[in-house]
């Protein structure tokens, strides 16, 4: 409502000229002299006290210039001069409808224009001298024990003002007493305007510089967001989620509950007044999480804006109590504006991250089979997202719907998206399969098959391992990990029957061996040889990271191989000796030292040793 309309409800009118306005009652003879009425008699009594007191507190009085405030240096006074104020308004209100015409009205109508200068310097210095005691937190606490009204007319509190304690909550409570009465007694005879002016002013001042000593500045663009680095972006969303809870839940509610306590005798006003004074510091508040939500949208600034969706929806309930009126109705609809634009911007950078990963074109192939920066990047990056799943999932709350109603996206085999937290865990599990299914389509860029195993191997098993270290755990349950783990077994199998089937076929059956002919012998033996040589100069410079993976191989193919090798080796060797000149060169490789080899396989610092003399510990590592 503008100020205008606010003063036309305030009564009594102020000006003279209003006051003529009224009607009046008609007088028998106006000329004929007549003995005045006890209530004229009382009227001029008061008139004639209330005019001695305002005079002496006239602030254009010389002699009152060394006196600051009233209520400060003479409380029993400053009650003598309200209740004074409050005679004077029932003296004019007699007048006007009695003697509307008389010399005392206009001797009243200047007598309260002086009551109100005097309550107007009053009104201000009590607001500016004890800004320190009227900070948030006094003003919450002191709001609901002075609901319990300390009036001025109770001679107790009266005792209680002057003698009481001086610590800042009885110094706020004081002001914030002292501050509702004179509005009340300004409001009350007219001067309604002058009183709302001066507050809003010297409020929306104190608050505006609270705000400013607490980093809230305006960002005239995106352009300024979009040119910050990662570190500085960051720390801008750090200090406005730390300015935000200061703003709402201590600087936006102390002024509203101050402003609530000085003008509850007025609705109008009150509203207009916290409107006037927080308007403009909030809409710049929640402006800032809307221009965020509208610059540039790459990966890493999904977390910080995750941070800042979190905190306005946490504080919500606040922003709701503290700007409930509907002139504050547009800080609201900003606020839930920035809060809608930042979860649509969260779940734009998800699905863009995704297309990304599916989109990614890498042609490199990692030397050894080993873990893709691919798998690394988005595991971190998931770990990171399951962090802050609490946040994820309020974002992600409208695709819970979806997720139960539609058919589930994921191969049976890989995740049961009806588990709770689906929406959270569906996201993340389903950004892990379109990395499987990337680094699926890696792994044929390499040439040789088993080493393709060997990556898929590799790859999952980082990924078990990282889901199982991290908050993944928790969401995607033991079941995910269980299916991916047999994956991993899978891939180890489909690698040792590509890398070794070959040499494990050139052994014969154990039934085949008696009756085997020395040149047959020879022949196994050179086709062997050739082949383990073969496969072990290729696998000497591949890579298992993992060292439970890398044992967990070498034992499968040790127990297979070196057995059979073994039988076969020790079946011929007096053959060999009798019926061979290259007895040395066939039997090169005793199954002791079959083993060795193996067990050097995939540290990539494996150095083929002819001799025969290698330790046995790598051996009994392997068995």
């Amino acid at each position: 409502m503008a100020i205008q309309e606010i003063t036309e409800l305030s009564t009594p009118q102020r000006t003279m000229g209003s006051f003529l306005l009224l009607p009046k009652t008609n007088n028998a003879n106006p000329t004929t002299p007549s003995s005045p009425t006890f209530s004229e008699s009382l009227m001029r009594e008061n008139m004639k006290n209330s005019e001695a007191v305002i005079r002496k507190w006239d602030p254009s009085n010389h002699s009152m210039e060394s006196i600051v405030v009233l209520f400060h240096e003479n409380r029993k006074e400053a009650k003598e001069f309200i209740t004074c104020v409050k005679d004077l308004r029932k003296a004019m209100h007699f007048l006007i409808s009695e003697h509307a015409s008389s010399d005392q009205l206009v001797l009243a109508n200047k007598l309260m224009k002086i009551a109100m200068k005097r309550l107007e310097k009053e009104f201000f210095q009590i607001l500016s001298t004890n800004r320190e005691y009227l900070n948030p937190e006094s003003v919450s606490s002191g709001s609901s024990r002075l609901s319990r009204s300390l009036s001025f007319g109770n001679s107790e509190d009266d005792d209680e003002y002057n003698h009481g304690d001086d610590s800042p909550m009885s110094k706020a409570e004081r002001a914030m007493s002292d501050l509702k009465l004179i509005a009340e007694t300004m409001i009350s005879s007219g001067y309604g305007k002058e009183c709302l002016k001066i507050y809003k002013i010297t409020r929306k001042s104190i608050l505006d510089q609270e705000l400013y000593r607490l980093g809230l500045k305006t960002h005239s663009s995106t352009h300024v967001i979009n040119q910050m680095g990662c570190e500085s972006f960051e720390h801008q969303i750090d200090k406005w989620i730390h300015t935000a809870k200061i703003a709402i839940r201590s600087l936006f509610r102390g002024e509203r509950s101050l402003c609530d306590h000085v003008f509850s005798s007025s609705e109008t006003i009150k509203q207009a007044c916290i409107s006037h004074i927080t308007i403009e510091g909030a809409t710049k508040l929640f402006k800032f999480p809307e221009l965020v939500a509208k610059s540039k949208r790459s990966p890493e600034r999904i977390f910080p804006l995750m941070n800042m969706h979190e905190t306005i929806s946490d504080l919500w309930p606040d922003i709701d109590s503290v700007f409930a009126y509907e002139s504050l109705s547009d800080i609201r609809v900003q606020a839930l504006s920035s809060l809608h634009k930042l979860r649509d911007c969260i779940q734009t950078i998800l699905s863009e991250y995704v297309s990304s990963v599916q989109k990614n074109s890498s042609k490199t192939t990692i030397p050894g089979g080993g873990i893709h920066p691919l798998t690394c990047s988005v595991m971190d990056y998931v770990s990171s997202l399951a962090d802050n799943s609490g946040a994820l999932a309020e974002i992600l709350a409208e695709d819970q719907e979806t997720i139960s109603t539609a058919r589930s996206p994921f191969p049976e085999s890989y995740f049961n998206s009806s588990a709770p937290n689906s929406s959270v865990a569906s996201r993340l599990a389903w950004i892990i399969l379109v990395l499987l299914c990337k680094l699926d389509s890696k792994s044929k860029l390499y040439n040789n098959v088993a080493l393709s195993y060997i990556f898929l191997a590799n790859n999952l098993k980082f990924v078990i391992e990282k889901a199982s270290t991290t908050a993944l755990k928790l969401i995607l349950g033991e079941e995910w990990l269980s299916k991916l783990q047999k994956k991993v077994k899978l891939y180890a199998a489909n690698y040792e029957s590509v890398a070794w089937g070959k040499a494990l076929s050139c052994l014969p059956a154990e039934n085949v061996v008696a009756g085997m002919s020395p040149a047959t012998i020879t022949k196994c033996f050179r086709q062997f040889n050739s082949i383990f040589e073969d496969e072990y100069r290729k696998q000497r410079s591949w890579v298992v990271p993992d060292s439970k993976l890398r044992d967990e191989i070498k034992v499968s193919i040790a127990r297979k191989l070196v057995p059979a090798y073994r039988e076969f080796y020790d079946s011929y060797m007096t053959v060999l000796r009798k019926e061979s000149n290259d007895f040395e060169v066939l039997a090169r490789f005793s199954p002791d030292n079959l083993g060795n080899y193996l067990s050097d396989l995939f540290h990539d610092t494996a150095v083929f040793v002819h001799s025969s003399s290698s330790t046995q510990s790598r051996m009994s590592r392997c068995l």
